[in-house]
């Protein structure tokens, strides 16, 4: 099964020392190597990002964050590979071994059956 999880912070949070970035570095590298870790990037900040929403009338807007609505920004995502929700959960706990403070989601991916949607 794969599993997408999502780190959210704190905008005031500082940014990760050099020793932080190491030990999330040499996770990465051993998740890679094991195979539960599919893909792992950072977000600027979170801060820089835009929404693109689409309303019932069809009109369609963008908006430039920052985001005045919210006190939690996007920092990251990592694609998980585990063969059950319990196994994901362990994963995603040694994510947040290697940060300060925030809040990983997870969530089951939708893999489409075998034949389908061919």
């Amino acid at each position: 099964m794969r599993f997408i999880s999502v780190f959210t912070h704190n905008s005031g949070n500082r940014l990760p020392t050099e020793a932080e970035m190491a030990s999330m570095g040499k996770l990465i590298r051993e998740g890679m190597e094991a195979g539960w870790l599919i893909e792992c990037e950072g977000v600027t900040f979170g801060t820089n990002g835009f929404r693109v929403h689409k309303a019932a009338s069809g009109e369609v807007t963008v908006t430039d964050g920052p985001f005045a609505e919210t006190n939690e920004v996007l920092g990251g995502y990592a694609l998980l590979n585990a063969s059950s929700k319990e196994e994901a959960a362990q994963y995603t706990r040694r994510f947040l071994e290697n940060v300060v403070e925030g809040t990983w989601e997870t969530y089951q991916l939708f893999e489409m059956p075998a034949g389908e949607g061919e």
